[in-house]
């Protein structure tokens, strides 16, 4: 599988940013930000950060938000939407790849990764370096496809919450992907992050199990 090229994604912002307003990944990302525990007063990574909706979810809480994503055009949108907050004095936007995070070891307090980890060709190295970046007290959070994710199931979800439109044609498009990516079981996952060396992992089913919230500490 061929190294990804944020270029590819350029044309792709409108898309992604609508993506992180519907309804659906909304409540995943409120879900998410819950697990993560408080972000006050620390520093708070999003790796493949898109146009930084998520990042939003600790304005008034958190010492530092960054984010780093592959894409040039994203990241542009996401210094737009902090500058239209006027959030920029405690914000950071780089463009970067996640295999080679352009942060010090230990640098941030937590670190976020949604819906990236699963389309890297090399999950582990990604996993690997957010990791690296964590502090000792730290720890990690991502979001990941389960095992039993797929196109059928997901449109079957759409239906059962009368999901339509573009709300059900992101999960299903995002659904289509994880097929051709990787798509995890808890023991996977789990077994994963002990072996790079995360530790305490949980986890938490989302979207009637389509997909999962996982933490883990440095």
């Amino acid at each position: 599988m061929r190294k990804m090229d944020g270029a590819e994604f350029d044309s792709l912002v409108s898309f992604f940013d609508g993506m992180a307003r519907t309804q659906w990944l909304s409540q995943v990302h409120d879900q998410l930000k819950e697990m993560s525990t408080s972000w006050f007063e620390k520093d708070v990574l999003d790796v493949g950060c898109g146009t930084g909706r998520l990042l939003t979810r600790g304005l008034n809480e958190a010492n530092r938000l960054v984010g780093v994503d592959l894409s040039p055009e994203m990241i542009s949108a996401a210094k737009d939407l902090f500058e239209g907050m006027e959030a920029t004095n405690k914000t950071l936007f780089k463009v970067g790849d996640a295999y080679e995070l352009p942060f010090q070891n230990g640098e941030f307090d937590c670190v976020l990764s949604t819906c990236v980890m699963f389309l890297l060709p090399e999950p582990e190295k990604g996993i690997k370096e957010m990791l690296r970046v964590t502090k000792d007290t730290g720890h990690i959070v991502m979001l990941n496809p389960s095992e039993t994710m797929n196109m059928e199931r997901a449109s079957a979800y759409a239906d059962l919450h009368n999901i339509t439109g573009f709300e059900k044609e992101t999960l299903v498009k995002w659904s289509n992907i994880s097929t051709r990516r990787h798509r995890y079981s808890e023991e996977t996952l789990t077994d994963l992050l002990l072996k790079l060396g995360a530790k305490k992992v949980r986890h938490q089913s989302v979207l009637n199990g389509l997909a999962m919230i996982t933490l883990a500490a440095k």
